[in-house]
């Protein structure tokens, strides 16, 4: 049986503002270390020499990508990072930033920081600069996070379930 090569998958989404500096650091990051990067580049004009890149993916290759990655990297949109929670994984999140022209504001900052802080179970990295050390540092990262989405249906379901329960005994 062939064993399979580890592998990062970036997205940025489909957001109309480029975000090259995801893109490029994770294309130089490729250059430097001895591991596979595909990129969904979305709207980046950054071209790639060492990872592999497309523009969009069809869903079902999202979804491909994510669950045979080792670390999933995504911009602070939320479809972008709840695919992989759903799917079991914790993402590094790096947001989109106003000062590099990526956003209209810094909204995915204040977000992200709120997700992370309330659920536990993103890694954002705002600072770029800092990248290369949460992915090198991320399987001890991840060893204490909540790797599940929090069901308001989970919830209601339970507390449902005690109603009829009272209802019938």
């Amino acid at each position: 049986m062939k064993e399979s090569k580890a592998m990062i998958f970036v997205t940025v989404g489909t957001h109309e503002q480029p975000f090259n500096r995801l893109v490029e650091y994770m294309d130089k990051w490729a250059h430097e270390n001895d591991e596979e990067v595909i990129i969904q580049s979305g709207f980046s004009t950054y071209e790639t020499r060492y990872c592999k890149n497309q523009k969009l993916f069809q869903y079902s290759e999202m979804v491909e990508n994510i669950e045979n990655a080792r670390i999933v990297i995504t911009h602070g949109g939320p479809s972008s990072f709840i695919m992989p929670l759903q799917i079991g994984k914790i993402p590094i999140v790096v947001p989109r930033k106003k000062d590099f022209d990526e956003h209209v504001n810094n909204h995915q900052v204040d977000f992200c920081e709120a997700v992370a802080k309330r659920q536990h179970n993103i890694i954002v990295v705002e600072d770029i600069d800092k990248l290369a050390d949460t992915i090198k540092n991320y399987d001890k990262i991840i060893g204490s996070m909540n790797t599940s989405l929090n069901s308001n249906n989970e919830v209601f379901n339970k507390k449902l379930e005690k109603i009829v329960k009272k209802m019938f005994s």
